[in-house]
């Protein structure tokens, strides 16, 4: 997962089709042709509908481009957001990237298995 501070996040890039959607939005209505990239909304850290849209869009639409977390992302939803599908995180103002980064350096491996690999790790380890 790529980790971007919050000043380095463009909201529109020239020649690319990106969607910014709502945490309210149902993703499943979406016209994914063409579209580069989709901008999913944290706009409280409590609030975790974006990973339920992050699953949905990687898991039934297939979308293969890139899934990008905004709002309030804190340190410890990285890895989580990851696992759910998300390509990059926008940190908020004040978060440091060495901080952020370690996160995945903690955690290097899981049991279950989660959208990039579907299959528990006894599984794919047979």
């Amino acid at each position: 997962m790529k980790i971007i501070a919050n000043s380095a996040h463009q909201t529109s890039v020239e020649g690319q089709k990106i969607i910014d959607l709502p945490n309210d939005a149902d993703p499943l209505t979406l016209d994914l042709a063409g579209v580069a990239r989709i901008d999913l909304h944290f706009p409280k850290f409590s609030d975790g509908r974006a990973f339920s849209q992050a699953r949905l869009l990687r898991q039934r639409l297939k979308f293969a481009g890139e899934i990008r977390a905004t709002g309030d992302v804190l340190i410890d939803q990285l890895v989580q957001m990851a696992r759910c599908g998300f390509d990059v995180a926008v940190l908020r103002e004040g978060v440091d990237l060495a901080d952020a980064q370690r996160q995945f350096d903690r955690f290097s491996a899981f049991y279950q298995g989660d959208v990039l690999h579907p299959q528990p790790h006894f599984a794919r380890a047979a």
